[in-house]
């Protein structure tokens, strides 16, 4: 059966890659005039009008175990997936990130002679680089993020493009509260800023430390906490959360990266949010914790010397990454009372993060990853 040329397939699983994927999804529909995208993707990719299959947030889990309570929800996702596809024929699939998910999917997509375009490569270059062999076989075009991956990608033999990345676009340049803040009082209490992460899971595993970190600093310091909600965690979790700590927090759900930007310090889960808080400039400590046999695996197979992306990108360690039984409240409170305190370390970390914006390149990666999708949605017809 011939596939229809104004069909698209899009996948993403989590937060980020569905602002990843409205972006790109918007500038294709000024290129290839009539398309229609369908998939899987939150609020962001619905909004710019995919007509989703299921929500993300229904499979974007972390860790062994986590996987395990929702397997059976994924198989059903994955299964409706494929009878669109059957259905609808469409000329191509992007599939953005989430790579034990879509890697699966890729498989079966080229099983029925579908390309694929990978959007945001999986970590690869850091663990299970054995999957590079998977990716040569299963994709027909990587779009990166980073100018590192290419030439790791080209020596296994994958057609790899460099994009740059879109948080130079969508995080803005934003006024931070230490400029306007020399000292405790001058501008009211300190404001901390939690990010618990953009996963059910993560949540429930963070965001008590977090916020019974925020409980240890009020002790100490005038502090006013709040908790910047990811579009894909329920905010009766946090709300739940909340009551449970005891503490009066502001729990954020617009302007994110203005509230980010406007607190002192932020207390931030693993991945692309170390990014977004870079960007902003705000000073901040990376706290993640895993299921106990996940984290087993990553120590096997982790083979890089930091973990929190904003470090990978400054090519050193300049935010704290506390993971596992260093993710403790006593520990993270400590971190976070140093960067408030201590005028040195905290301006030394923010004259870092200064350097973020300029080490992920040039704005309009949302664009150039369109116009690749573009170009083999052109080709997919010809053929």
């Amino acid at each position: 059966m011939r596939s229809n040329p104004r069909e698209l397939l899009v996948v993403a699983g989590e937060a980020s890659g569905d602002l990843h994927g409205a972006r790109l999804i918007s500038e294709l529909r000024q290129r290839v005039p009539g398309l229609s995208t369908f998939g899987l993707g939150g609020d962001e990719m619905r909004a710019a009008g995919l007509v989703s299959v299921a929500h993300s947030s229904e499979v974007a889990v972390v860790g062994i175990t986590e996987v395990l309570r929702v397997l059976p929800r994924i198989r059903e996702v994955f299964a409706d997936l494929l009878r669109e596809v059957d259905r609808r024929r469409p000329a191509l699939a992007v599939l953005i990130d989430f790579p034990d998910f879509n890697l699966r999917l890729a498989r079966r997509l080229k099983q029925r002679g579908l390309p694929v375009v990978y959007y945001i490569s999986p970590q690869v270059w850091a663990w299970r680089r054995g999957r590079v062999k998977t990716i040569a076989r299963l994709v027909d075009r990587m779009l990166v993020l980073f100018p590192f991956e290419v030439g790791f990608y080209r020596a296994h033999g994958v057609d790899v493009v460099h994009v740059g990345h879109p948080l130079v676009d969508e995080v803005p340049s934003l006024p931070q509260a230490w400029e306007r803040t020399v000292e405790i009082g001058e501008d009211g209490p300190f404001r901390v800023a939690l990010l618990p992460g953009s996963r059910v899971s993560e949540v429930e595993a963070l965001l008590p430390a977090l916020l019974a970190a925020a409980g240890r600093l009020a002790a100490e310091l005038p502090v006013e906490v709040r908790i910047i909600r990811a579009p894909t965690v329920p905010r009766e979790l946090l709300d739940e959360a909340v009551e449970l700590s005891g503490l009066t927090v502001e729990i954020v759900e617009s302007d994110r990266f203005a509230a980010v930007a406007d607190s002192h310090v932020a207390l931030c889960a693993s991945g692309t949010a170390t990014l977004e808080v870079g960007l902003l400039g705000t000073p901040m400590v990376m706290v993640y914790r895993l299921g106990a046999w996940t984290y087993v695996l990553a120590r096997l197979l982790v083979r890089l010397p930091n973990v929190a992306l904003v470090n990978l990108v400054l090519g050193r360690r300049v935010v704290p990454e506390l993971i596992q039984g260093e993710a403790n409240p006593e520990r993270i409170a400590a971190e976070a009372a140093r960067l408030l305190t201590d005028a040195g370390a905290r301006n030394a970390m923010r004259t870092a993060l200064a350097e973020v914006r300029g080490r992920l390149g040039a704005g309009g990666a949302s664009g150039r990853a369109a116009g690749e999708v573009a170009e083999m949605l052109a080709e997919a017809s010809r053929n």
